[in-house]
């Protein structure tokens, strides 16, 4: 990749932001935040409005592993959620791994 393909995209991922403040609370796992584990599930709930950014690890009881860290800490982690900064209320964003584009859908 270029230097200048490289500045592309970054300047592009920056121009982005949420909506909420970075001080929102949202919900993830110890996984995305202790392990390092890539952000690969994204939602935006319609009830709530909550956002919620897990990995792809199996969770058998998600009270056991569920996290709250603010929006600035989940961006501190993995940028490129920004990338989906926009995702409308009852969408989900979704990926293979941290490289991959993001895919988006309506909630279910």
């Amino acid at each position: 990749m270029s230097m200048m393909s490289f500045l592309s995209v970054s300047f592009e991922t920056e121009k982005r932001s949420f909506a909420e403040p970075l001080n929102t609370a949202v919900l993830t796992t110890k996984f995305v935040v202790r392990d390092n584990h890539d952000i690969t599930f994204v939602s935006h709930d319609s009830d709530d409005g909550a956002w919620q950014f897990h990995s792809n690890d199996q969770i058998d009881n998600f009270e056991d592993v569920a996290m709250v860290v603010s929006l600035k800490e989940i961006i501190a982690i993995d940028s490129s959620v920004l990338e989906i900064a926009e995702l409308p209320l009852g969408f989900e964003a979704t990926r293979k791994d941290r490289k991959s584009k993001w895919g988006i859908s309506k909630s279910e």
